[in-house]
């Protein structure tokens, strides 16, 4: 049986990613694809555990960046990689770039420290496709102050978000392969038809 394909959904709080999760999995189910969503951190029950505390529990930078990493390698095992071998395709609300986005841009992380995590944790592991929803800070927080009750990273201020938002685009440009840019400040019907667009590339070159 082929291997599944692992499709990642970045960006920063804000960003409107979360918005299109539903209708890529939709459109590959239509494709006649088995698709799994899932989300990080958690994708696993003893994930969800460790999602709580790291949305609202204040503590050292290499603790949150460990724990992240915890939830992965727990989410990797049980959920991603099972997944992926019995030929299904795995989409994933944020993934490791989101760990150097946030813990290496916006918690200033050293990025070397939390590359020793990545190849540990998944070293022959990456995404094939990377949606990266990209809008600027003050767009993304305009968004964030009209929701709901917000947890420890949506409350960040504004320098955080830039230092985050620096670092993923920063990684597009090192992964432009895999990473691929969406301007998420265009209609939402605009940004869903690229997306759709990119998701069926994606599946026209198997």
């Amino acid at each position: 049986m082929a291997r599944g394909k692992f499709i990642t959904f970045e960006g920063i709080d804000g960003a409107g990613k979360s918005t299109h999760v539903n209708s890529v999995a939709e459109q590959l189910r239509h494709a006649g694809h088995v698709v799994v969503s899932t989300r990080e951190p958690g994708g696993t029950a003893l994930g969800e555990k460790l999602r709580a505390l790291l949305l609202a529990e204040p503590m050292h930078l290499e603790t949150e960046a460990l724990l992240m990493f915890a939830a992965r390698r727990e989410h990797i095992a049980q959920v991603i990689e099972p997944a992926l071998a019995r030929g299904e395709w795995v989409i994933s609300d944020r993934f490791t770039d989101a760990s150097f986005a946030y813990q290496g841009g916006g918690r200033h992380l050293s990025l070397e420290k939390l590359a020793v995590l990545e190849h540990w944790v998944h070293p022959e592991l990456q995404p094939d496709l990377t949606l990266l929803f990209d809008v600027p800070i003050e767009v993304a927080r305009q968004r964030l102050d009209a929701e709901r009750v917000l947890d420890k990273f949506e409350q960040e201020k504004s320098d955080f978000f830039k230092a985050t938002r620096d670092v993923y685009l920063q990684r597009a440009a090192q992964f432009p392969n895999r990473i691929r840019v969406i301007d998420s400040t265009q209609p939402l019907e605009t940004v869903r038809l690229h997306v759709e667009e990119l998701i069926q590339q994606l599946i026209e070159h198997l």
